[in-house]
């Protein structure tokens, strides 16, 4: 064979190999490696009270993390939840780093060309929260202020629009802690993590004004994982009609927030 007819050969060989696998998606057999594997893991900041946090002991525990045990144990698996900063958590999931995202991560248009979501888990409202007696009574009195977010969340582009500074933590652990020091002057997060964070570490805080806008916090998979999706939208329906949510989310929250108020 000629030297011409051997690179001919090669590059028609190449070409295949590159149509039959290189446009082959891992996500579409994540569910099959998931129950072959016989482990399922979730992506959470580890730094999100009461949805997902470190305990005295050094142990992952909180909301995010009973509902991803559930869904684990509905799916046959054990539930392996991983913990990541919250700037690059989408990032590691396109690359594969987990199956899923289950960490109080609000749909948004921006992430929905990133990630396939599955249905809302919870819902809540993005929250001012000041302290108490700083005379911070409206969102008019942000302007020029510095506010507290964590790094990748909503959260920012509201804190501009009120004519505010974000400034960027790697969890609200520390966004309320900053607020406690009076290192700044107020911190937007979820509604129900500032209201356990007063409730549990007893902050003189308050709430200013109702919440800036409702968020459904869902899921995230990798595009096209739809099996994984939809087994995974199974268990929390099933979760929700046989009143294990309900049980899990009263425990944490004193109501059931599987539904927008």
């Amino acid at each position: 064979m000629s030297l011409f007819k051997k690179f001919f050969v090669l590059s028609i060989v190449l070409v295949l190999s590159i149509g039959l696998f290189g446009c082959s998606s891992d996500a579409e057999n994540t569910y099959e490696e998931v129950i072959e594997r016989g482990s399922i893991s979730f992506a959470m900041s580890g730094g999100y009270p009461p949805f997902n946090y470190y305990d005295d002991n050094n142990q992952l525990v909180g909301f995010d993390v009973e509902i991803a045990a559930e869904i684990a144990k509905r799916l046959g698996v054990e539930s392996k939840p991983v913990t990541t900063a919250w700037d690059g958590i989408l990032v590691g999931l396109q690359t594969g780093d987990y199956d899923g995202i289950l960490g109080s991560m609000a749909i948004t248009e921006e992430r929905q060309q990133r990630a396939d979501f599955s249905d809302p888990y919870y819902y809540s409202g993005a929250q001012l929260v000041v302290k108490a007696g700083s005379g911070i009574s409206s969102f008019e009195d942000m302007e020029g202020l510095e506010i507290g977010v964590v790094t990748g969340t909503t959260f920012a582009d509201v804190v501009e629009e009120l004519g505010a500074t974000p400034v960027f933590y790697d969890g609200d652990d520390m966004t309320l802690r900053e607020l406690d020091n009076g290192n700044i002057d107020g911190v937007i997060t979820d509604f129900l993590v500032g209201l356990m964070a007063i409730e549990e570490f007893n902050y003189d805080f308050e709430f200013v004004g109702e919440w800036l806008y409702t968020e459904r916090l869902a899921v995230a998979f990798r595009q096209g994982d739809d099996e994984l999706r939809e087994a995974v939208n199974t268990a929390l329906a099933a979760m929700i009609a046989d009143g294990t949510y309900e049980e899990i989310s009263y425990r944490y929250f004193g109501e059931d927030i599987s539904q927008p108020r």
